[in-house]
């Protein structure tokens, strides 16, 4: 028979659920930043949506972009808003606070990585729906609408594990200007919008190794059926996710 929990996982548990809703609460408080957050990828998917429509040799048709947009809401939740919303709790010593607290690290961690994964849940269903009424898009009969959310909750680690890596090492002015400026690099080079192939060879080679191309090309696969092709990517998205996070979660500092 499985024994049952300890009473330390159980304090870990109440932990991470009391600190979860901490989260939410502070998320919910920031409406301008959820707005944004909200918005954006609603505003591209309705803009390069109704270009491609409307062009027909447009090399973003529906098919390729929805799953795009989708993995770029995750990558700007996860990593920009979570990061630099994180650094200034940093800066104003909030997290000195918590962490001088009984609450582990860890549960820190993971209660940030779960509200940016709810309020993930919200951004995918509003673009999908979106992408249907607007476009009539609907994914592939042959794909896989849990693989396709595994993809997403993958990558939503991996970029999580690098907005608190930069939160936790950096100050919160230099947390901004980076997250920002990676986000635009990675929105130029993950192919979201763009095919990738478009690239010069050399390019698109280094883009390839990112974790944004990794998100976008499993994301597609999973969602036009193309199941072998979701493996490569969605292996090496899982190794940026491990890495980053392990390393945010080794050199945080609440200060």
């Amino acid at each position: 028979m499985l024994g049952l929990p300890s009473s330390t996982t159980l304090k870990a548990v109440r932990a991470l659920l009391a600190q979860l809703r901490i989260e939410l609460i502070l998320t919910l408080r920031r409406g301008e930043s959820l707005l944004i957050t909200l918005v954006v990828p609603v505003v591209l998917l309705i803009f390069f949506g109704a270009v491609a429509a409307n062009t027909p040799d447009f090399l973003a048709p529906p098919d390729f972009l929805v799953p795009g947009i989708l993995a770029l809401a995750v990558m700007s939740t996860s990593m920009v808003s979570l990061g630099i919303a994180t650094a200034y709790e940093r800066y104003y010593g909030a997290l000195k606070r918590l962490l001088g607290s009984p609450l582990p690290r860890s549960s820190l961690i993971g209660a940030k990585v779960l509200t940016v994964l709810l309020v993930e849940v919200v951004q995918i269903v509003l673009l999908v729906v979106i992408a249907r009424l607007m476009f009539g898009w609907q994914p592939s009969p042959s794909g896989s609408l849990p693989l396709a959310l595994l993809v997403l909750i993958v990558g939503s680690a991996a970029f999580a594990g690098l907005g608190l890596l930069m939160a936790g090492t950096l100050r919160a002015e230099a947390t901004l200007a980076v997250a920002n400026g990676l986000y635009l690099v990675l929105l130029l080079f993950g192919g979201f919008i763009l095919p990738l192939d478009r690239l010069p060879a050399p390019v698109a080679f280094v883009a390839r190794l990112l974790p944004a191309a990794a998100l976008t090309d499993a994301t597609r696969a999973a969602l036009t059926g193309s199941g072998q092709g979701v493996l490569g990517p969605l292996a090496l998205l899982a190794g940026w996710a491990v890495v980053a996070m392990g390393a945010a979660v080794v050199t945080f500092r609440p200060e």
